[in-house]
C-alpha cells in the first residue's frame, strides 16, 4: 500500500478523482455518487454547526474510490454503494475495520425523460426492450459499479437480460446514467429511486422488486490513513438526526438509530 506521503508523486501518473485537491485541515470523504445531493446538505450542516472547514467530498462510483485508495489517494472515510467495494478495501487493509457500519439503503428504478410517453412499464421478459423502441438503456458500468451490477442483477432475475444485454449504454457511474435520460439521449435507464428524485427532468416509470436483486446497502468506514481529528466527529454525525433527516429527504432508507451528535 502507497503511504499518503507517497501520494504527490503519483499526481501525475493517476487519474484524479474529480474534486480530490484538499485544503489540509478539510474531512475528505470518498462517497459514491449517488450520495451527492443528501451527503451535500450532511456536510454543509455539520460545518455550520461545529465552526469547522466543510468536508471535502470525492463523488464517483464505489469501483473508482476503491482503486484510487488502493492506488494511495488521501481520504478519511469511505461511504461505498455495496457490500463488495467496502469489502475490498477492508481485504487490502485500507480501512479501520471496527468502524465499518451500514449506513443506508436504497431502490433501483428505471426511469424516462420527464416528457416521455412510457408509463407502468412491466420488467419481466421482453417488455423493456420493447419500450426501448431501438434506443439505449443507459446503466452504470455492469461490471464494476454498484448500480450497474444491482441493474444486471434485477434484470437476470425477471428474465429481461437476453432482450436488452446488446442496447445497453454504460456509464462511468450513476449520476452519469442518470444525465443520459435527463439530457433525451437515451429513452430509458436504470439508476437508483433517489438518484430520479434528484433530477426534474426524468420520472420514474418502474420499481425493481426488492427481491430481484442484493440488498442495496451503503456501508461506511474511517480509513487506516486517517489522521485528520475532525474525521471521527464527520463520521459520528453520519448517524445523527439531523443526517438522518437530510437522507429521509433525498429518499434513502437509514438503516442505523440515531445518535446523540447534533
Amino acid at each position: 500500500m502507497l503511504k499518503r506521503r507517497s501520494w504527490l508523486g503519483l499526481a501525475l501518473a493517476l487519474p484524479l478523482v474529480p474534486g480530490l485537491v484538499h485544503a489540509q485541515n478539510n474531512v475528505v470523504v470518498f462517497a459514491a455518487a449517488s450520495l451527492k445531493n443528501a451527503l451535500d446538505e450532511i456536510a454543509a450542516t455539520w460545518s455550520k454547526d461545529t465552526g469547522k472547514p466543510v468536508p471535502r467530498i470525492s463523488y464517483a462510483a464505489s469501483s473508482a474510490l476503491a482503486k484510487q485508495m488502493e492506488q494511495g489517494a488521501p481520504a478519511d472515510m469511505f461511504i461505498s454503494a455495496d457490500l463488495d467495494w467496502m469489502d475490498y478495501v477492508q481485504a487490502k487493509n485500507l480501512i479501520k475495520a471496527d468502524t465499518r457500519f451500514n449506513l443506508l439503503g436504497n431502490k433501483i428504478v428505471v426511469i424516462a425523460p420527464r416528457d416521455s410517453k412510457t408509463t407502468n412499464l412491466v420488467l419481466k421478459g421482453d417488455d423493456l426492450a420493447k419500450a426501448l423502441a431501438g434506443g439505449r438503456l443507459s446503466m452504470a458500468n455492469i461490471d464494476a459499479v454498484p448500480a450497474g451490477k444491482y441493474g444486471k442483477a434485477a434484470l437476470e432475475k425477471l428474465g429481461a437480460w437476453n432482450a436488452v444485454k446488446d442496447s445497453i449504454a454504460q456509464a462511468e457511474n450513476v449520476r452519469a446514467a442518470l444525465l443520459l435520460v435527463g439530457r433525451g439521449e437515451a429513452p430509458l435507464g436504470i439508476v437508483y429511486s433517489t438518484d430520479a428524485a434528484a433530477e426534474p427532468n426524468v420520472r420514474i416509470v418502474a420499481t425493481f422488486p426488492a427481491d430481484s436483486h442484493p440488498p442495496i446497502i451503503y456501508p461506511a468506514a474511517l480509513t487506516k490513513e486517517s489522521s485528520n481529528a475532525d474525521a471521527k466527529a464527520f463520521f459520528d454525525f453520519l448517524r445523527s438526526a439531523k443526517a438522518r433527516t437530510s437522507f429521509e429527504k433525498q429518499g434513502f432508507t437509514v438503516l442505523v438509530k440515531s445518535n446523540s451528535a447534533t
